[in-house]
């Protein structure tokens, strides 16, 4: 070990200190989390360690399903339950790269579709665009916001 701390040992330390300061929003959520990267571990044909960019990955889902699910929740009248989903996903953005805003995005995916020449080429160049522009904001940014500006930005 070169005395670097993983992800993974990150949200185990922060979730013991969390328990010892009786914060109950922050251990559940990152007792929640530590058991969807445990469930990905164990998932594949052998159990392993998951690495920092594939518990970043795991991260990323759940926040989103938190986004997702506030939204369910918002639609359905149930503010309490929408702030609470709300909540887990400001604790999840925590461990989650700065994300990226609208107008950077939609830089990167100017860039992308210029890189592939993909203007003119309309919605046939999406796959080729999204491609480009995927490992750029991996874990930055909602997917279905980049592929919205893509699809803008094509069509």
């Amino acid at each position: 070990m070169t005395g670097m701390t993983t992800l993974k040992e990150q949200l185990r330390a922060d979730l013991t200190t969390a328990m010892k300061a009786r914060d109950t929003l922050t251990s559940s959520t990152l007792r929640m989390v530590l058991t969807s990267v445990t469930n990905a571990e164990v998932s594949g044909t052998q159990a392993r360690e998951l690495s920092d960019e594939e518990v970043l990955t795991v991260l990323t889902s759940e926040a989103k399903r938190r986004r997702e699910a506030a939204t369910a929740f918002e639609e359905g009248g149930r503010a309490e339950s929408a702030d609470k989903e709300r909540a887990e996903a400001e604790v999840i953005a925590r461990y989650l790269p700065e994300q990226l805003t609208a107008d950077e995005i939609a830089r990167i995916v100017t860039a992308a579709v210029e890189q592939t020449g993909a203007a003119g080429e309309g919605m046939r160049a999406m796959g080729k665009v999204m491609g480009v522009v995927q490992p750029q904001v991996k874990g930055r940014a909602d997917g279905g916001a980049v592929a919205a500006e893509v699809r803008r930005q094509l069509g």
